[in-house]
């Protein structure tokens, strides 16, 4: 959606499907963004569109193509939706530890993590938010039920796939799909977790706050979704993700066994 695009959130009653919106409960929705205007706008509306009790949180590291001056004008006219702007391209991790912050200084129940680009669909928030009355992290999973992934090359999914094999190995994480990305954390979570002390910057902070929540005695749970591939812009993925992934699992699992975490 351009700039020059007037902002809509579909707010009919037939696409709310969340509880009683007078429950009590509110949720943010992180989305950390660099260089998504193409989409950010229609995934916004979506993410509003699905319960009222959702808020969004734009996370905008300095993106050259204006995404932050877009929120801002979206934030204007629609009291659910913030931006935070950061100076420069600092990482996915750290992104999401700046929203994580911004959510524990304001009544918030539910924090999650969803990507920008249009591969996680919002249409699955009710699914995690029903799922959090029994589990203290709910996680998307590509994975439960087969293998559902679109648009990806057979590459990309192969290394998605044995790489959370990997980090089942080495963690003992009993998750099919613990590097993914779209989450519901239970607000008590991130307060347990020091924060400060979290360290990884891409593929693997997916799986550090996952490992972290499990050893403070947090219960995660899966539900599955079906991830479509972006339609629009550049994936962050990169070597040094993947590098960083194979040697930081076995970080945490020293850390752990030394008591450090």
């Amino acid at each position: 959606m351009s700039s020059d695009t007037p902002f809509t959130c579909d707010s009919d009653p037939g696409t709310d499907t969340g509880p009683d919106p007078d429950a009590g409960h509110r949720g943010l929705v992180i989305l950390p963004t660099y260089n998504e205007i193409e989409s950010i706008a229609d995934i916004v509306s979506a993410v509003l569109a699905r319960d009222r009790r959702l808020s969004v949180l734009v996370v905008d590291d300095a993106s050259p193509d204006g995404t932050g001056a877009l929120v801002d004008s979206i934030a204007a006219t629609e009291p659910r939706v913030h931006a935070l702007h950061r100076e420069g391209k600092a990482g996915l991790g750290s992104a999401y530890v700046a929203g994580f912050r911004w959510a524990l200084e304001r009544d918030f129940d539910w924090i999650f993590e969803m990507d920008a680009d249009g591969s996680h669909d919002p249409r699955y928030l009710p699914d995690m938010i029903a799922a959090s009355a029994d589990f203290d992290v709910v996680v998307g999973s590509r994975y439960t039920a087969g293998v559902n992934v679109i648009n990806w090359p057979m590459s990309r999914l192969l290394l998605s796939y044995y790489a959370n094999k990997y980090a089942r190995f080495v963690t003992g994480l009993r998750l099919a799909d613990s590097t993914s990305g779209f989450k519901c954390f239970a607000r008590r979570v991130l307060e347990a977790i020091d924060l400060d002390a979290v360290e990884s910057t891409g593929y693997t902070f997916q799986i550090e706050m996952n490992f972290r929540a499990w050893k403070k005695g947090f219960t995660l749970g899966e539900v599955p979704i079906v991830f479509t591939d972006r339609v629009a812009g550049q994936s962050k993925m990169s070597g040094a993700i993947v590098r960083e992934a194979v040697w930081r699992v076995w970080a945490l699992r020293l850390r752990s066994l030394l008591g450090r975490l």
